[in-house]
């Protein structure tokens, strides 16, 4: 992507971000575009590329070498002061990615809390387990379950961790 295109892309990330906390004020419901900002704050904040649109299970990817390492990136808007209740929406793993990567927005500002990196091995064990049938039938688990097979990747102490 050109670097106008980029800028544009963020001044229109910066809109929508407005636009979904202010509806969100006088509604009580979300703007549904949750996913859509929290791909580009991975993107930006992880130097991830954005995949092409509707391409199935992958939402970006890391080139390093000649290796690429392809991400679905699911997005939660929670209380800055609770970020962890709530569910992760529904991840289908059964298709071509490596990892799920959650970002957690603060539902105030739609700013970044923190990102989650987990596995597609380790998510599809444990949305596999028995117990669940939201978890078995639907892919959906708590952040709280999410967090326990993940790493956090963003922010880190170790800028060189990443």
């Amino acid at each position: 992507m050109e670097t106008h295109d980029q800028e544009k892309l963020k001044e229109v990330l910066i809109r929508a971000k407005f636009l979904a906390c202010d509806y969100y004020e006088l509604t009580h419901k979300p703007l549904s575009v949750t996913g859509e900002v929290a791909e580009l704050e991975a993107a930006g904040k992880l130097g991830l590329e954005p995949a092409v649109a509707r391409t199935p299970f992958q939402d970006a990817c890391r080139r390093t070498g000649s290796e690429i390492k392809y991400f679905q990136i699911k997005g939660r808007a929670v209380a800055r002061s609770d970020p962890y209740r709530g569910r992760v929406p529904s991840i289908k793993y059964d298709g071509e990615f490596n990892a799920v990567l959650l970002v957690l927005l603060d539902k105030s500002t739609f700013e970044a809390i923190e990102i989650w990196e987990a596995s597609r091995e380790k998510v599809a064990l444990r949305l596999m387990a028995p117990g669940s049938r939201a978890r078995n039938e639907r892919g959906a688990m708590e952040i709280a379950q999410f967090k326990s097979i993940a790493e956090k990747v963003w922010p880190v102490s170790d800028p060189s961790a990443l």
